[in-house]
């Protein structure tokens, strides 16, 4: 994996769309995330019928899921599952401009909701 930049236009395309399970795992901006890290892909649609939310980066609940180290096996493995589906992986230095975000682990203890799709 080798790390790159986001150009202009990388962030999430339909901010509107945050769903309510983001609450609990996003109380503040996200400002707590910067400088750790994340996975930025090639766009894609929310899996959610009827959602119009195209991520452009990994995302749980349409929120930016983010590591604090670069070499997180987490990161590493969801990066490489990303590489296997064509989506062009990237890791790269979270920033509040890439929308609301949510720590990977805080994400797995809440029980690792996904907007829309129901785990099984």
């Amino acid at each position: 994996m080798e790390r790159g930049e986001i150009h202009a236009g990388g962030g999430g395309l339909a901010e509107q769309a945050i769903p309510e399970e983001a609450d609990e795992l996003w109380p503040e901006d996200g400002d707590e995330h910067v400088g750790w890290f994340c996975v930025s892909t090639d766009p894609f649609p929310c899996p959610a019928p009827g959602c119009v939310f195209v991520a452009t980066f990994m995302t749980a609940a349409h929120l930016v899921l983010v590591w604090e180290e670069q070499d997180d096996p987490n990161l590493l493995r969801h990066a490489q599952r990303a590489k296997e589906v064509g989506r062009n992986p990237r890791i790269v230095s979270y920033e509040v401009v890439f929308g609301p975000s949510a720590s990977y682990y805080a994400w797995e203890a809440a029980g690792r909701p996904v907007h829309g799709v129901r785990g099984k």
